[in-house]
């Protein structure tokens, strides 16, 4: 499911700020881009994501900024001094007068050493970045949970949909039967006819109890209908079941083929059609369901 959460936090020195960006994967895939020094704590970054995020292509993108405090910046005053030592000699050997100007000495290399970035501990940074990274995740969750409310009512209207297909196929399912027999009896008739030969009724009765046997599709009308009000049951449950919804998802399609293949029967035929393909908007939804 797709979605997209920031959060920003500072203190101590310390400025942290996350962006997270999920879409639609099967799977779950991570990718962490980080301010420098931020490596230590991508591991930690991932089992945090994994407690809220069980599938999805995940980027994160974490700033860290430290604000310059006094102590961040000390002059090197042994370069300052070599520094004034070699433009008070230039000064003699060209003749000037006047004394060398500080200002330009402090913007020289190496004369005002910053603390490196290197030197920061990630163990001291991460409760501050755990706590925006986790407000972060709150927005992402309230876009999913949106998200997830409208698929929701799509999915159930695709499962009423197959539901009202069922309810065809079984009120056709009597006259297929019926349909059948006149079919036979009809052909009986001409080649009877054609030939004058006679059949004994035992033998229709047979046949037609073979094509009854053969074209029975009942058990496979309850097994769809007891996958499809197990769906609706399952994606009103708070806690993740995307694998589940995924599994019954397959079962259904198998019924509804299997329904196709044995029902002799135009009609039938219509109804598998329609509910093979809300089967595959359902399918193609429940890949991105947690």
């Amino acid at each position: 499911m797709t979605g997209f959460g920031e959060a920003h936090y500072q203190q101590d020195g310390l400025a942290v700020a996350v962006e997270v960006r999920a879409i639609n994967n099967r799977f779950f895939k991570l990718s962490i881009r980080g301010s420098e020094g931020c490596g230590p704590l991508e591991p930690r970054i991932e089992e945090v994501l994994r407690q809220s995020i069980r599938r999805g292509t995940v980027q994160v993108n974490l700033r860290l900024q430290r604000l310059r405090l006094p102590d961040s910046f000390q002059i090197n005053a042994a370069v300052l001094g070599r520094y004034r030592d070699q433009f008070q000699t230039l000064y003699r050997e060209w003749g000037l007068s006047g004394a060398v100007p500080i200002e330009a000495l402090l913007s020289l290399p190496g004369v005002v050493d910053e603390q490196a970035a290197a030197d920061t501990d990630p163990d001291a940074d991460w409760p501050a970045v755990r706590r925006t990274l986790e407000a972060a995740l709150e927005n992402l969750t309230r876009m999913r949970v949106e998200e997830g409310r409208a698929m929701t009512a799509d999915l159930q209207a695709n499962c009423r949909l197959i539901a009202a297909g069922l309810d065809q196929i079984e009120a056709r399912a009597p006259a297929m039967l019926a349909a059948f027999r006149a079919r036979l009896e009809e052909r009986l008739r001409k080649s009877l006819a054609e030939f004058q030969v006679t059949l004994d009724p035992a033998d229709v009765i047979k046949e037609i109890s073979l094509f009854a046997e053969r074209a029975d599709i009942a058990e496979e009308v309850v097994r769809l209908r007891s996958h499809v009000e197990q769906f609706g049951s399952t994606i009103a449950l708070p806690e993740s079941a995307g694998r589940k919804l995924e599994f019954l998802t397959q079962e259904m399609l198998r019924e509804a083929n299997t329904i196709g293949s044995k029902a002799n029967d135009l009609e039938i035929a219509k109804q598998v059609i329609e509910i093979k393909t809300a089967i595959e908007r359902v399918r193609e939804m429940i890949q991105n369901v947690e």
